[in-house]
């Protein structure tokens, strides 16, 4: 079986890479030429555990390739994905799908044998009769399909999730289509992977609803948090408390700075939109949007006020700059509001990641510093802000820190930290949604 992939991004990749390992045939056209010769190479424009060694080995099988002409890839493909960037537009929040359509326009054209058009790019509702329409009027004779198969891969673990879904969606009313994606997902059937067939208005939906009710956890539990602050109750052991009903759940119920990356904040935006202009506006979903904005924002004044209220000519180090571990993904990184407010109060930012410094560097301001590591950010400094949760952050002594630091105030907004180690060497802790014990400064 051979499938074709239009875009080599994030999606793109890590989807094709995954199929090849079923043992499917795939190309993935990339119309950058500069990342096409970098896949070629066996070079990963992007950071994701694991995935350099699966692409050079699907590579080598011969499984995997990526071809100079959209022709020669889409050549004898049952299944054309389209997996495309859809950023938020410009002005209303919408979804933009000028490369949707530009993609599409230009396989209708190059096709010369029917195919399914699979959509894996996340899509507004209503996206997939557009594309059928599209295809119709371009190429009558073809009797190409539809079908959409909304991805949802989590960065940093995003081979797991597709090798082991708790789902799949597949929204199309074409057997045809249905037939090819039921033998192209054959492994995870073979494994009881739930594959889920419904209408092609319904799956684009899903894909929607799952980001905008985990988006809608965490900012639940921020809330929490803040209140949690205020009666002297800690935010940990009542996500625990709720979590452990399995009506709830326990995950995504971990306080913090607010949520960034490439999906929940550009999806809950589209999602309202969507909502709007079908008539039946979501409140809940608007509350998400404006609760994490104004959260991102507000974690300057918290490291602000952890410093007695003046940060002028302060040292302050960061670490982490990605919006979470184990990716390089600055797209909407709570770090950046913070960063941005700490240096407009007169503050000097150092900070430090594992592997987002070269995404971070072209997003801040120039004044911002960069150390070499997590030891030598800390070195002299009056706070230390914890934005990102890495490993090695956690490893990070707390009389170690101590002893490196000029000042003692930790703010830690991932509650990685134990409160009651930080407190006994010197340092004065101040976490997320737990009892704050003000000392001096």
């Amino acid at each position: 079986m051979k499938i074709a992939i239009i875009g080599g991004g994030y999606v793109g990749l890590v989807s094709g890479a995954c199929f090849a390992e079923f043992g499917v045939e795939v190309s993935i056209y990339e119309a950058d030429q500069r990342k096409r010769e970098m896949l070629i190479a066996g070079q990963i424009p992007i950071y994701e555990p694991g995935l350099d060694r699966l692409v050079a080995d699907n590579a080598a099988a011969g499984r995997l390739t990526f071809p100079a002409s959209l022709e020669g890839g889409i050549a004898g493909a049952e299944a054309i994905f389209i997996a495309v960037g859809t950023p938020t537009r410009r002005g209303d929040g919408h979804a933009d799908l000028t490369f949707v359509f530009a993609a599409v326009e230009q396989v209708v054209k190059c096709l010369d044998h029917p195919a399914i058009i699979v959509t894996k790019s996340t899509v507004p509702v209503g996206t997939g009769r557009k594309i059928a329409d599209l295809a119709h009027q371009l190429r009558p004779e073809l009797g190409i399909e539809v079908a959409s198969n909304p991805e949802f891969l989590r960065e940093g673990s995003a081979i797991a999730d597709f090798m082991r879904p708790d789902r799949v969606i597949v929204g199309t009313d074409s057997e045809r289509a249905k037939d090819v994606l039921r033998r192209l997902y054959r492994p995870l059937y073979l494994i009881e992977t739930p594959i889920v067939f419904t209408g092609l208005e319904t799956a684009e939906l899903i894909k929607y609803a799952a980001n905008g009710f985990l988006a809608m956890k965490i900012t639940f539990i921020n809330e929490m948090a803040d209140l949690c602050e205020m009666v002297g109750a800690d935010v940990n052991d009542v996500a625990r408390g709720i979590g452990l009903d399995g009506r709830i759940g326990r995950k995504f119920l971990h306080a913090g700075p607010g949520f960034g990356g490439s999906c929940f904040p550009k999806d809950t935006l589209a999602l309202m939109r969507i909502a709007e202009e079908a008539g039946a506006p979501s409140q809940l979903i608007q509350s998400v949007v404006t609760v994490n904005d104004a959260r991102k924002i507000a974690m300057a004044a918290r490291v602000i006020t952890a410093c007695g209220g003046d940060v002028a000519g302060k040292r302050i180090a960061i670490l982490g700059l990605a919006f979470k571990p184990e990716t390089d993904d600055m797209r909407e990184a709570p770090a950046i509001p913070l960063i941005e407010g700490l240096l407009a109060a007169g503050a000097q930012v150092v900070g430090f990641d594992p592997v987002a410094m070269p995404a971070a560097k072209a997003l801040l301001p120039a004044s911002m510093e960069f150390a070499a590591d997590s030891r030598a950010v800390v070195k002299d400094v009056d706070a230390v802000v914890l934005v990102t949760e890495w490993n090695e952050f956690r490893a990070l002594a707390p009389r170690w820190l101590a002893g490196q630091m000029r000042g003692s105030v930790i703010v830690d907004l991932r509650n990685v930290f134990d409160p009651a180690a930080m407190r006994a060497a010197g340092l004065s802790y101040h976490g997320i949604g737990r009892q704050q014990i003000l000392t001096s400064v």
